[in-house]
């Protein structure tokens, strides 16, 4: 299991946000921060970092940063690859282009963030601390397995950036929710109680393990009668 926790980038961490980030904590669910809305007025990405660090007490870590903002919002700089997605013209996000060609306004801001990204990632990681004190390069592919672990256990929290209704960003996010999000395999066992036996037993999200499902709300549908949710552990 895995969030996505939407933040407006004008009005930054609301109470409804706090209230739902700590049940994600009591319950151990590993998160993404998406900065939504980057093309409203007084739209501020770094204000909502500083907001998510100062009200949620997370660690967040950008792994973007925004081309323009509020009107002159046009699309990201991946500090992985350092490269540009710009979405151009009226198609609603349909098409957008990337490039390694990135604004020389942003070009500055994109090299300071990417280098506390990198920072922030060996930090979790004490192979990876090693190689950065040594000044050896770190791939990309390095940064971001360390990052999906590091995610996994709740030490950082990615952080993108974009505008949902325009789709700008969002095919990166869905990029991020594969790359940094835990798959079932993932996670441990889950534990549950026997309705036969009474007792607790144990079921690890094995296709060899015993059906064992969750079901989580039932109702009724006028032409297709009961249906039962649920969710599917092993």
């Amino acid at each position: 299991d895995g969030i996505v926790f939407v933040f407006s980038s004008v009005e930054a961490v609301q109470p409804q946000s706090e209230a739902n980030w700590r049940w994600a904590d009591k319950f151990g669910v590993p998160r993404i921060a998406f900065v939504n809305k980057m093309d409203r007025v007084g739209a501020d990405f770094f204000k909502v970092y500083e907001d998510i660090i100062e009200k949620l007490g997370a660690k967040p870590v950008p792994i973007q940063v925004p081309i323009g903002k509020e009107e002159s919002f046009e699309g990201v700089v991946d500090l992985f690859e350092m490269k540009a997605y710009i979405w151009r013209g009226d198609e609603l996000g349909a098409k957008y282009d990337v490039t390694d060609e990135i604004p020389e306004d942003v070009r500055p801001v994109a090299e300071e963030w990417r280098e506390k990204m990198i920072e922030a990632i060996v930090e979790t990681d004490e192979e990876l601390m090693e190689k950065y004190l040594e000044g050896e390069e770190i791939s990309v592919e390095e940064l971001k397995k360390a990052l999906r672990k590091a995610t996994i256990n709740r030490e950082l929290v990615p952080m993108l950036c974009g505008s949902a209704f325009k789709n700008k960003g969002v095919q990166p996010l869905l990029d991020a929710v594969i790359d940094f999000l835990p798959s079932p395999v993932d996670m441990p066992p889950v534990k549950g109680v026997n309705p036969n036996t009474g007792e607790e037993e144990e079921r690890k999200p094995s296709d060899d393990e015993p059906f064992c499902a969750l079901a989580f709300k039932v109702m009724a549908d006028p032409y297709a009668g009961q249906l039962t949710y649920f969710r599917v552990y092993s």
